[in-house]
């Protein structure tokens, strides 16, 4: 690989991690991603044009609003180092993730009812929960589907990892336990400071991923005041038996939109929009087949960043994500062809497991660079990837009921240990990985009767098996430098490594966003 990366450490501030100046990586590889850098503002700054008053209400009534404004910075700690296809390939789902967002941020202001009470929009928007599949909202042309949380606090804690403590402070002074887990509480602590912009006709919630986000429920529908249907979704998921029940649940759903805002679940619509679906699933299993062989074109955070994206935003609605797969699919598979290399130095084949912290999502890029670990594979990216029937009505709601059940932060750790124990063996196996970065989500409980089982066969098949303490959205409890510390530990002292890139040892990054 040309101009390979070198001492990355010394391109920032320290505290701050803000750039000395951007990343050499030779002319062409530089000026584009500068040219990808100005795209990201561009879109930024149209977002603005749009409704100028709006979203300058926005940015002084919400906190959360400002994070966005280090999104350059949030691109940039994810392409730091990729040269060629692999930093084209970031770029273009970046690109795609943040223009999306600007729409969807834009649409929130224009018609938030704190800026503007006599607003009508909200007759035609379905606010929902922030882990349901938008396909169906594919079934509703006319209307507007809206996750809630999304925007003012999971993606935003991404981008900002310092947005999330306040939100937490405010929660917890309520009287809300320390130790719960801070994705509903910090999602709490936002209806509880009013900071969620006011739309809707009706409320979609569910009881996913776990109890805490069940019970942040009630907050934002207190907060929300909007007529709510609940989706139980079932636990089980591999069992036929629970089937039947979780395609009434959907169709019960299905039917309070229609009694809500007097449309009619159009099919045709959805059936159009499943196609797009189903083949933006194909582009990325073949993302998959890539990255098993020798030569992966996509590694790091990218890959599942995206995937989270749109498994929970596009639902084969906006266009933008299968025009982007089609390019990706297209440099990829010249990389592919070329036998070109993801990085300087791949020593390890890793799998992520658990949940990511949402404040470190950029820690797999840090683990290539500095320690020559390319992960190629995560629990995140392979959530439901079963293709919908576009003919059959009943089949189709059968695939959507099976989608949710499948969907972030659920599919590996509910249904039974063989999920999420039996299934990372089998991922290994597949993509020849010899190394697992587990995350250790300390306020959650989903997998502590496991931990010994993980690290007994673990030892048995003769992996690397590093356990990374985080609090998934609060960096003051476990902080990025501690994250890293770990990894530095075992690689030092169990694998007894140097490192690729020194200068990404250790750093001070608790003052960058």
């Amino acid at each position: 690989m040309a101009n390979q990366p070198k001492n990355l450490g010394l391109l920032h501030e320290d505290k701050t991690g803000l750039l000395k100046h951007r990343e050499w990586r030779g002319l062409k590889d530089t000026m584009y991603d500068y040219y990808r850098w100005l795209i990201t503002w561009k879109d930024m700054i149209v977002m603005v044009l749009k409704a100028p008053v709006s979203t300058i209400k926005g940015l002084w009534n919400y906190r959360w609003m400002a994070s966005y404004l280090a999104a350059p910075a949030w691109i940039d700690r994810h392409t730091e180092g990729a040269r060629g296809t692999h930093l084209r390939i970031a770029h273009l789902h970046f690109n795609a993730m943040i223009k999306h967002t600007c729409n969807m941020i834009h649409m929130l202001f224009k018609h938030d009812k704190h800026f503007h009470p006599n607003d009508k929009f909200s007759d035609k928007t379905v606010c929902m929960d922030e882990l349901f599949s938008f396909e169906i909202m594919a079934g509703f042309p006319n209307l507007y589907g809206v996750p809630v949380q999304t925007i003012p606090i999971f993606l935003s804690s991404m981008v900002d990892q310092n947005i999330t403590p306040p939100y937490l402070d405010i929660t917890e002074s309520y009287g809300v336990p320390a130790d719960v887990c801070p994705l509903p509480s910090a999602e709490a602590g936002v209806a509880i400071n009013d900071d969620y912009p006011m739309f809707g006709k009706c409320f979609l919630s569910c009881n996913m991923p776990c109890d805490g986000s069940t019970m942040n429920s009630s907050y934002i529908d207190r907060r929300f005041n909007l007529p709510s249907h609940v989706v139980n979704v079932p636990l089980r998921y591999t069992e036929e038996e629970v089937q039947k029940y979780a395609v009434d649940e959907v169709k019960s759903c299905i039917r309070f939109i229609e009694e809500q805002t007097g449309e009619k679940f159009d099919w045709d619509a959805y059936f159009s929009a499943m196609k797009i679906y189903n083949k933006q699933l194909e582009y990325e299993l073949q993302k998959w087949d890539v990255n098993k062989t020798d030569y992966p074109q996509m590694t790091g955070a990218t890959f599942w960043l995206y995937r989270l994206f749109y498994f929970h935003l596009s639902g084969g609605i906006d266009k933008i994500f299968i025009k982007t797969d089609k390019k990706v699919n297209k440099l990829m598979m010249k990389g592919y062809e070329r036998k070109e290399h993801v990085s300087k130095e791949m020593r390890h084949r890793a799998i992520v497991w658990s949940c990511p912290a949402n404040y470190y999502t950029s820690l797999a890029n840090w683990l290539e660079n500095c320690w020559g670990i390319n992960v190629v594979m995560d629990m995140e990216t392979m959530i439901s990837y079963i293709m919908y029937d576009t003919e059959d009505k009943e089949r189709s709601l059968a695939t959507y009921a099976k989608t949710l059940q499948r969907t972030t932060m659920r599919k590996h750790t509910k249904g039974g240990y063989q999920n999420v124990l039996d299934e990372l063996w089998r991922i290994c196996d597949e993509y020849n990985a010899d190394t697992v970065i587990m995350y250790n989500q300390i306020s959650c409980k989903g997998m502590d009767g496991l931990n010994g089982i993980f690290d007994d066969q673990a030892r048995e098949r003769n992996i690397n098996f590093i356990w990374v303490d985080q609090d998934l959205m609060d960096p003051r409890t476990v902080s990025r430098r501690d994250m890293r510390e770990q990894i530095n530990k075992y690689m030092t002292t169990v694998l007894q490594e140097e490192p690729v890139d020194p200068t990404l040892v250790d750093f001070d990054d608790t003052m960058a966003w």
